[in-house]
């Protein structure tokens, strides 16, 4: 058996819990599962893959429930997933090298985020603390836990080498707005306990965007950009941007132009440099807007699937039709392959 644990929490999951548990399996892991009180068939389903399966009575704390759950573990060396998390892709001897190397860090798993954008699927990704020894970490957090050094040190990471599917999106909209509206209120217990906090807020802002809260929204993320904020750090590279897309929503296109003088540290990946194309086309600065769309479908590193590839190019080929640019609009839109509305476009443009 690898010497690593999986745990995960769970409750009423078992439209998710098979396929996460099946594909586990061939890793030959330790399998924890705690359930928090769940009426469905997700214990049965857990039966026929571990015999660690445990109970933990839900105290709106997810922290709480995973470290319960770290607690039950065989090993030390701790992945915790969700139920709606799918292995991808281990490599187990680089894990090993890893865990051998980087004994006190927290590593930072791939996750790719599934979901439907203009009718199509698309996959948004991001790198997650989820790999640790529980010697030296544990989860903080009510909800949107994160790994945190026992001895309050800042934590060191290091990119592991797992990649895991996030299927969570696919739920119907009551569900997703169900989680979200729990999600907002235990966000601000927190902050009433703990006070001001740019993670949360940034947290809170996403919450509020998938309710189509578009004003809360704003507030949260100027709340927690008032803050000092690391840019480095991935939450705040999505900050900066959801920050950007929800000025675009509430159609404060002059005041979106201000993420401009935020360039220099922002533009490293595609999201920030096609985010700021979008600004400038709905300023109307065209030319500025097409440079940003090619610069940003040049890129390698980003989070949001087409923000460097056919999004880029359809935005560019929409400009060009706009400004009568047939034969230049034609030939971007043929650059997004299969994307729908380029394909439609090109359509009208036959």
């Amino acid at each position: 058996m690898f010497p690593l644990s999986v745990c995960i929490i769970a409750k009423n999951e078992e439209a998710h819990l098979e396929e996460c548990l099946k594909r586990l399996v061939p890793f030959g892991f330790e399998i924890v599962l705690t359930d928090t009180g769940s009426t469905d068939q997700t214990v049965a389903i857990a039966e026929k893959y571990t015999d660690r399966i445990y109970h933990f009575d839900w105290c709106d704390d997810f922290s709480a429930a995973r470290n319960f759950c770290m607690e039950k573990a065989s090993h030390d060396w701790i992945l915790s997933i969700d139920c709606d998390e799918y292995i991808e892709k281990i490599d187990l001897s680089a894990l090993g090298h890893c865990m051998d190397q980087y004994p006190d860090c927290a590593g930072r798993i791939l996750i790719r985020n599934r979901f439907l954008q203009n009718g199509q699927t698309a996959f948004e990704q991001t790198r997650v603390s989820r790999l640790a020894n529980r010697i030296y970490f544990h989860f903080a957090g009510s909800v949107h836990e994160q790994l945190e050094r026992r001895d309050h040190r800042t934590k060191a990471v290091y990119d592991a080498p797992v990649t895991i599917l996030h299927v969570g999106y696919d739920e119907n909209e009551a569900d997703m707005q169900e989680k979200s509206r729990r999600n907002i209120a235990l966000l601000t217990a927190q902050l009433d306990r703990e006070g001001p906090d740019p993670y949360l807020y940034f947290q809170l802002g996403q919450c509020h965007r998938r309710l189509g809260e578009t004003q809360k929204a704003f507030e949260s993320f100027d709340a927690g950009l008032a803050m000092e904020v690391d840019p480095s750090l991935d939450y705040v590279k999505t900050m900066v941007e959801s920050y950007g897309y929800t000025l675009l929503d509430l159609k404060q296109n002059e005041m979106a132009l201000g993420l401009s003088e935020l360039y220099d540290v922002f533009a490293v990946r595609a999201d920030f440099v096609f985010l700021m194309g979008l600004i400038y086309m709905n300023n109307g600065l065209f030319d500025d807007a097409i440079k940003q769309f090619k610069k940003a479908s040049t890129m390698e590193e980003f989070a949001i699937d087409g923000v460097n590839s056919y999004m880029a190019n359809y935005n560019t080929g929409v400009i060009y039709e706009c400004t009568s640019h047939i034969p230049e609009a034609k030939a971007y839109y043929k650059k997004c392959g299969s994307y729908a509305p380029a394909l439609d476009r090109l359509k009208v443009l036959s």
